[in-house]
């Protein structure tokens, strides 16, 4: 895991400017034991400490986005998924629906391309790419970084979409008020079995593409099951960007989550 080698630091580009290079490659290799994973030539305890030391320096850096966050009154959700769930298509249709009445930017992330961050500039958005290279998430340090580039207004809404992965992301704080993790019915039911720290790190799933239930052999109410066993305190909305279902759902939670934040009750 990345939080052992430290390999998501490695290669990133972020537009407009910064640059951080890595000197090393190499695959993931997963294992056993008190760091729950195994790298050649470390042992566990020494895992254990480097994680530690990486997700010490990355908690600094999220500290430093929440307080700009808080100063600017600018409300940052962190969307999370595997790739494919449709992240990027919910996130068009969100500023479709609420770009009259509220001022949103989007950092967006990925190993390679700016495809994500062309679609959401077409609507008119403030948008920024970070390439993460072969780092699988995005850390509060790029993030931090990346503010100082995309300069989001102040009392406006922030969307930070991560690198399409529900491992990696769970552990690092960008300093956002809330994870948001959007599953579709494409995948399987047991996702949040097989990825608890993901579900049990979020404050909301978003069960997305519900329009292609009748398609596709998937089971909502043992993923909702699932959902709960995992994090008994997360809301869950059912939704299609693709149709609008559960649009407005979404659209008071993100009101009501901004209005709980201007009076510091977030």
């Amino acid at each position: 895991m990345c939080t052992v080698c430290g390999c998501g630091e490695g290669e990133t580009t972020i537009e407009h400017g910064h640059n951080h290079h890595g000197d090393h490659e190499h695959t993931h290799d997963y294992g056993q034991g008190a760091a729950h994973a195994h790298a050649p030539g470390l042992s566990q305890a020494r895992m254990v400490q480097i994680e530690q030391d990486i997700l010490g320096k990355n908690n600094q850096y999220a500290a430093a986005n929440r307080d700009y966050f808080k100063q600017h009154e600018i409300l940052a959700l962190n969307l999370v998924s595997s790739p494919g769930s449709g992240k990027t298509t919910l996130l068009t249709e969100t500023i479709a629906l609420l770009q009259d009445s509220l001022v949103i930017s989007v950092i967006e992330g990925d190993q390679q391309t700016t495809h994500d961050a062309e679609r959401i500039r077409a609507t008119g958005v403030k948008a920024l790419q970070i390439n993460t290279g072969k780092g699988c998430h995005l850390d509060a340090h790029q993030v931090g970084h990346a503010l100082e580039n995309l300069k989001p207004e102040a009392n406006s809404l922030l969307f930070i979409e991560n690198v399409g992965n529900l491992v990696c992301p769970a552990g690092f704080d960008l300093g956002e008020a809330h994870k948001v993790v959007i599953l579709s019915v494409t995948e399987g039911e047991d996702k949040p079995l097989k990825y608890p720290d993901m579900f049990y790190a979020a404050d909301l799933m978003i069960l997305n593409k519900v329009d292609l239930l009748p398609y596709v052999d998937f089971d909502v109410d043992l993923c909702l099951q699932y959902a709960r066993q995992v994090n008994p305190r997360i809301k869950i909305i059912r939704l299609s960007a693709k149709t609008g279902v559960g649009m407005r759902s979404w659209e008071q939670w993100l009101k009501a989550s901004r209005s709980l934040q201007l009076v510091g009750c977030d």
